[in-house]
């Protein structure tokens, strides 16, 4: 049975890729920043659970110790959003940002190397902002390219383990519910905003996820997962 850790495992897409995991036989292990969530989903899905935070490099020490019999697959899907404009940067917060989205994967990397089977992989998350600028996304668009050429340079580093980036749209995965009453609005401009006309679900995420954990002539690549929303004009 292959061994799979997805950080971030305790909500949205994380959540569902680890659900999923778990129905397709995998051994899956729930790496969140909050332990009780992880916790409840593993007992939920006969999966273990694992404080991971990216923000924390020592849990990823702890975590890869735990860990250390070996792991076939590592998915992170973790961020930290700053959406404002440049005016309004908050340092801190940017940082932020970026340690979820770049430096964090990197660290994983870096404590998970030495025991990641050498047939799995890594698929780490982007976003199609990093291929659409606008006001206000100025955090998230550039972090979002990073991850691009962060999957392309560990693919080299970390071969013959696979390293691939996933760039989902908008989905509604969960993440939009604290919009409340606006998110219906945004998910139908979304929709309009693509080639297929509707917005992401979770399971289109997930498929590809799934589909990467078994692609072995795949790697230092970015999946766009967004009804080629990045092609329209802005």
């Amino acid at each position: 049975m292959e061994r799979i850790l997805v950080i971030g495992g305790a909500r949205a897409l994380g959540a569902a890729v680890a659900r999923r995991a778990a129905r397709d036989g995998y051994d899956v292990i729930v790496g969140a920043r909050d332990l009780t969530a992880a916790d409840a989903l593993a007992g939920e899905i006969g999966a273990t659970a694992v404080q991971v935070d990216l923000q924390d490099e020592s849990t990823l020490a702890a975590a890869a110790h735990r860990l250390r019999d070996g792991v076939d697959h590592i998915v992170t899907t973790g961020s930290a959003p700053h959406d404002v404009r440049a005016v309004d940067l908050d340092r801190d917060r940017l940082l932020a940002a970026f340690t979820a989205k770049v430096v964090g994967p990197m660290l994983v990397a870096k404590h998970f190397a030495p025991i990641l089977r050498p047939t799995g992989s890594m698929v780490l998350f982007s976003g199609v902002v990093g291929w659409r600028p606008g006001p206000g996304s100025l955090v998230k668009g550039v972090t979002n390219g990073a991850v691009e050429f962060a999957a392309r340079h560990l693919a080299a580093d970390l071969a013959p383990v696979r390293v691939n980036a996933l760039s989902p749209g908008v989905v509604d995965s969960g993440a939009w519910d604290r919009l409340g009453d606006k998110k219906t609005a945004l998910l139908s401009r979304s929709a309009e905003a693509t080639f297929v006309k509707r917005h992401g679900a979770s399971e289109d995420v997930v498929e590809a996820v799934m589909w990467l954990l078994r692609a072995g002539f795949v790697s230092g690549e970015t999946i766009h997962i967004e009804g080629g929303a990045r092609h329209m004009s802005a």
